[in-house]
């Protein structure tokens, strides 16, 4: 579909949408935090749209930026987020969305981002301000980085902020996972508000709906759907912390029941997650007649999950056809395919043929997922050595075309070449020569769907988050000087119904060790890990020197070292 017939938004900014709907819709609801920590029943604190527009105002007044300064966001998930996000905006700086420092095994990735980043500025919330000035005190220059508290802004600064334009850069969506190389996605206001129009039409949002979303607000799903959407198609957020989730998977279901034609979206883990969790004396007390659609994205589809949740909440309302599965990445904004109004399609495929290159259906293979389609943006399914497009029912790299596509990473001009930059060769008919987006997925369009058949990163994407293996690498082989370093392999396996993550690890010396003494080894890296990347592993093999397999020059082969635990290679774990 041509960009020119997609749904319009309410301005060509995030600051000129912010203005339109406190302009024209002053005392509508904007933003609701359903806060379960301090009430269990969830106390509910509302910002209508003029509310929210007098908030960012004051917030972005606060800030000493020019434009084009970096603000780190580092509140808590709270309608606090919301304001001090788009006050970053709106001051004419470049907002860089990450999270408080209390977040439990994530320092060493914020200040990575930190650092990488260079903020002028900092917003947080008045209860995390000692916290986010003794973090920042411990990173280079971090003493001179100004901290305003969302809740409680100070002076308003005397000159005015500039007017954004739809090619200025409105965020910085780091991804998730590496705590060495972080990689700032640069997105401007262009990208960000074609990306609804897409997403709106692709889904068929309705702006009279609502949003409901317990996604951090750091993630780009979260993001996208819990605050840009509704601001820039006037819908009302309701917004909840990941951990009241966590605590209790019913309260998101009873949000939703909650609102008429309400939307949200989770990785596929959630839907396990509640599928498992939430009680059958709750269950009857739900809505879910009510919900619009959720989108399943993030993480690979469990066909099986989708059976498992639909059969659960059937009684409650909830049909198949809610569910929305979905594909996109930080680089594309967030969202690139997505299915229609019908219930999830599932395919079988030959899983030999699959491997091979071709889809091929089966009545005995690997069921996958479709995807959907692109909407307002081109997909191209490619031979990722050669960049020839291959035709339809080949597996190949998913490349990605459009206005929602990132300009880069943030100064990283090699890596954002070789990633945003990418062209096509050969016979392509229909298809742009460039630029084009390289995701490092693996997938076929099958029947005029895109299935996702894998990746070409050795990416682990476990309960929805991203984990770079050489960072969990690198953690397990200093929790004991006993585990040989650089000999070290982490990958993931396929779980009951969710990705989980195997370390494989080479130890030191040639004389074995006592169980005993494996299995204290084994859990200093469990829990090393767990502390440093909120990873919880599926199991830890300790191997002799040389089992981990290396490529020919010398780096670790992740795939062959899977290929081997899977087989049996290293034998029956002693450690599970």
């Amino acid at each position: 579909m041509a960009p020119e017939n997609l749904p319009a938004t309410a301005g060509p900014t995030l600051p000129d949408c912010l203005r339109h709907w406190a302009d024209t819709d002053g005392d509508r609801p904007a933003v609701t935090f359903t806060d379960f920590a301090t009430d269990r029943a969830g106390r509910r604190r509302t910002l209508t749209w003029k509310q929210l527009k007098d908030r960012v105002d004051a917030v972005a007044g606060a800030l000493p930026v020019r434009a084009g300064d970096r603000v780190a966001i580092l509140c808590p998930q709270s309608a606090e987020y919301v304001v001090a996000f788009l006050g970053a905006i709106t001051a004419g700086a470049i907002a860089v969305p990450l999270f408080d420092p209390g977040l439990p095994g994530h320092a060493g990735r914020l200040a990575a981002v930190l650092t990488d980043c260079s903020p002028t500025a900092v917003i947080t919330t008045a209860a995390a301000e000692d916290a986010v000035r003794e973090f920042l005190a411990g990173l280079p220059g971090g003493e001179h980085v100004t901290v305003v508290a969302a809740d409680k802004a100070g002076p308003v600064r005397a000159w005015p902020a500039p007017a954004a334009r739809p090619d200025d850069v409105a965020y910085l969506q780091y991804t998730s996972g590496s705590t060495r190389s972080p990689a700032g996605v640069v997105l401007t206001h262009e990208n960000v508000l074609a990306n609804v129009r897409q997403a709106a039409h692709g889904l068929g949002i309705a702006p009279t709906g609502t949003t409901v979303s317990w996604l951090p607000l750091f993630h780009d799903m979260g993001l996208v759907l819990g605050l840009i959407t509704p601001l820039a198609l006037g819908m009302r957020s309701v917004l909840m912390d990941p951990l009241a989730f966590i605590e209790r998977p019913v309260r998101w279901l009873e949000l939703l029941g909650d609102h008429n034609g309400s939307w949200s979206a989770a990785p596929n883990f959630a839907f396990h997650y509640a599928a498992s969790r939430v009680r059958e004396e709750d269950r009857a007390k739900l809505r879910l007649d009510r919900v619009a659609a959720i989108v399943n994205g993030a993480e690979p589809i469990n066909p099986g999950v989708l059976d498992r949740f639909h059969e659960t909440f059937a009684e409650a309302g909830y049909t198949p056809d809610k569910t929305r599965p979905a594909y996109g990445l930080a680089e594309a904004t967030v969202f690139v395919t997505t299915g229609p109004g019908v219930p999830p399609r599932v395919t079988t495929f030959d899983r030999a043929a699959l491997g091979a290159g071709t889809a091929r259906p089966s009545d005995d293979g690997l069921k996958l997922v479709a995807c959907g389609v692109p909407v307002g943006q081109q997909v191209a399914l490619v031979d990722p050595e050669t960049g020839v497009a291959l035709k339809d029912g080949s597996v190949g790299e998913i490349w990605v075309h459009g206005p929602n596509v990132g300009t880069g990473y943030w100064q990283k001009p090699l890596e954002s070449t070789e990633t945003f930059g990418a062209r096509l060769t050969g016979d392509h008919e229909g298809l742009p020569d460039g630029p084009w987006l390289r995701t490092g997925d693996l997938g076929v369009r099958y029947d005029g769907e895109v299935y996702i058949a894998g990746r070409i990163k050795d990416l682990l994407i476990v309960d929805g988050r991203n984990h770079y293996p050489q960072d969990v690498e690198a953690t397990a082989a200093s929790a004991d000087r006993d585990i040989r370093p650089g000999s070290v392999a982490a990958f993931a396996v396929e779980g009951t119904d969710t990705e989980a993550a195997v370390v494989v690890a080479e130890r030191r010396g040639h004389s074995a060790l006592t169980t005993e003494d494996e299995r204290t080894l084994a859990a200093a890296v469990r829990r090393l890990v767990s502390d440093a990347h909120g990873l919880a592993l599926r199991d830890v093999v300790l191997v002799p020197a040389g089992l981990v397999p290396r490529t020919s020059s010398g780096k670790i082969a992740r795939s062959a070292c899977r290929d081997r635990y899977l087989a049996g290679d290293y034998g029956k774990a002693l450690v599970r």
